[in-house]
């Protein structure tokens, strides 16, 4: 009778869960494709999957005693796999690892039990932080349903421990087995539900970091409704954990705007939830606002901080493509900004003119093929007094190091702007402007002040056909440092990751060792990977901000709480916000902000002994 009774109880809660689950893959399956995603880069998704799921790299990286718990839920669950079928396996008087006889089955009760353990102290203390410390990252709202499947695992782990102990008998099994029976079916429709899905959402993500896929046809206008959303970004939607990792990092939010990334993808899953795959209903507007979406400076913050491979900027930039290319986003800063990049190719609206007095002023040579790199000038190289004294300093450093170099007669804005703020026809236009520019005079490499345009030209005109070599100053710079005169300065320098050459090119090594000429370089309290924006990507140093504190004086302070004399600064709309807030920060104290190129150029005109 009791093997009658506990098959029946299986089968309802196995039914329940496999309608659940069924719901959610038919919701996925359901969702577009993604246009021209192949399975690329098998071995380093591999690699990615067994650094972020296997080991739990990104979980315990950044909280690292949360953390840690949260790893050994994980490999609890792991190790409880083969013991969990056992289990099952009894209540119909069968067995799976041959109970405690055989000596695989004894070794694997032993890792289970040592496992049951470290789970239970874990979601003991992970609990007490959830409801007792309560971290607003984890969201104010006390949550029954986190508390009801923290105590179902308390209680499998206990009941476990009893079990492998000889405590309980028959009673300790039934509980045992209550508790699993109550869990399973819970799953599909709790954010647990990422036990199943994340490892999935892991391996199968986009290629690359904040990558925009290329439109997949004419009446293809980015996220607008949900017959837009595709089959990843459902599958990331629903993989959400909720952690606030996204959120703790945002800059956006940190600094009291409305944006908040985790509830990016909590509103894509209930907008899945209420309307299903394939809806009309536009997917602005009750679970998604478009004034946080137009609050994002993509600087992947969020991104590069989710454990779970959820990536957000696809699914900002997407939304923001489909309020733009529909015609339904009508802020007036965004109207006139391009409208300046349609009539004078730049976002300053300046005359080309300018640029043209600008390089016969400097008698900087034009690119004719014969140098080794086109310098790209780039907006504000061009047009921006800071830009063009650093693009003036890298000319006598690569001078210095006799590396040749030409501009070109006639570049426009490289589309960064219109790229990250939606507007696809704009940066169509942009971009084979200057690809026509490129190969008339016969590109082969390229060097930038600006990692933006590293990484528009690098990476986002591959979609008209562009394979050039793009490097950022700092690179060519740190590469050739034996060439410039020995010594080092004795200032005490504070290097700012910009986040379009870090977290988006991983380059953090380089700048520093060009930034050290000036002296010892200290760290502010958020760098490298986890630094903190500057405020002006996304195309929001031409939009501004209007709500919160400035994201650009939430940086500055951090610098100047590092003490250091001088700032170092390897890109020019980081250049500008801090121009801008440093005064008002520190007014009369600020620290000397400067350039690594200029920096490197002061060496050379006055080599130190």
């Amino acid at each position: 009778m009791e093997v009658v009774a506990f098959a029946a109880i299986f089968l309802l809660s196995l039914t329940i869960f496999l309608r659940r689950m069924a719901r959610v893959a038919a919701t996925i399956l359901r969702s577009k494709p993604d246009p021209g995603r192949a399975f690329a880069k098998p071995g380093v998704r591999a690699w990615e999957f067994v650094r972020d799921v296997l080991f739990q790299w990104k979980v315990i990286r950044n909280r690292p005693l949360a953390g840690v718990a949260h790893a050994f839920v994980f490999w609890g669950f792991c190790a409880f796999s083969l013991v969990t079928v056992d289990h099952l396996l009894r209540g119909v008087g069968g067995f799976w690892l041959d109970g405690r006889a055989g000596v695989i089955g004894a070794l694997w009760f032993r890792i289970a039990f040592l496992f049951s353990n470290l789970v239970a102290v874990s979601i003991a203390g992970l609990a007490a932080r959830r409801f007792l410390l309560r971290p607003r990252w984890l969201g104010e709202k006390v949550s029954l349903e986190s508390g009801l499947i923290a105590g179902l695992i308390f209680a499998l782990m206990i009941t476990y421990m009893a079990e492998y102990l000889g405590y309980g008998g028959k009673l300790n099994w039934w509980l045992h087995t209550a508790a699993l029976l109550v869990f399973l079916p819970l799953l599909p429709n709790t954010k647990h539900l990422h036990l199943i899905l994340s490892p999935f959402s892991v391996l199968l993500k986009h290629e690359g970091f904040a990558e925009v896929a290329p439109l997949a046809s004419d009446d293809d206008f980015g996220l607008d409704t949900g017959k837009d959303i595709t089959r990843i970004s459902a599958l990331q939607a629903y993989s959400c954990v909720e952690c606030g990792r996204c959120m703790e990092q945002c800059p956006a939010h940190l600094t009291g705007k409305s944006l908040n990334p985790k509830q990016i993808a909590l509103g894509f899953r209930e907008y899945l939830k209420q309307n299903g795959a394939r809806s009309e209903k536009p997917l602005i507007g009750v679970h998604l606002a478009e004034e946080a979406v137009f609050q994002c400076t993509t600087c992947g913050a969020c991104e590069a901080a989710c454990p779970v491979g959820v990536q957000h900027l696809p699914l900002i930039i997407g939304l923001r493509r489909g309020a733009v290319n529909t015609g339904k986003w009508e802020d007036e800063r965004g109207g006139e900004l391009f409208l300046k990049l349609e009539r004078n190719g730049n976002p300053l609206g300046m005359s080309s003119l300018e640029r043209d007095k600008f390089i016969q002023k400097n008698a900087l040579p034009v690119y004719d093929g014969s140098q080794e790199y086109l310098l790209w000038l780039g907006c504000m190289g061009s047009y921006d007094p800071q830009g063009r004294e650093t693009v003036l300093a890298l000319a006598e450093v690569m001078k210095h190091v006799g590396a040749t170099f030409g501009v070109l007669k006639k570049e426009k804005c490289s589309g960064d702007s219109a790229r990250r703020l939606g507007n696809d026809l704009a940066f169509q236009q942009l971009a084979e402007f200057n690809l026509g520019q490129m190969k008339a005079a016969g590109v082969k490499k390229i060097l930038s002040i600006c990692p933006h345009c590293v990484r528009t030209i690098g990476v986002d005109w591959r979609e008209f056909g562009a394979s050039y070599e793009v490097e950022h100053h700092s690179e060519l710079i740190a590469r050739h440092m034996k060439k410039l005169p020995a010594g080092r300065g004795t200032a005490q320098v504070v290097y700012h990751d910009p986040c379009y050459l870090g977290r988006y090119r991983g380059t953090y090594r380089e700048p520093r060792a060009v930034a050290a000429i000036a002296g010892r370089v200290g760290e502010a309290s958020r760098h490298a990977e986890r630094s903190f924006c500057c405020g002006a990507g996304g195309g929001l140093v031409f939009l501004g901000e209007e709500k919160g504190k400035r994201v650009s004086h939430e940086r500055a302070e951090e610098l100047v709480a590092a003490g250091a004399e001088v700032i170092a600064a390897a890109c020019p709309f980081c250049h500008t916000m801090f121009r801008d807030a440093l005064p008002a920060i520190a007014p009369g104290r600020e620290p000397r902000l400067a350039d690594i190129a200029q920096l490197a150029a002061e060496r050379v005109r006055v080599p130190l002994h």
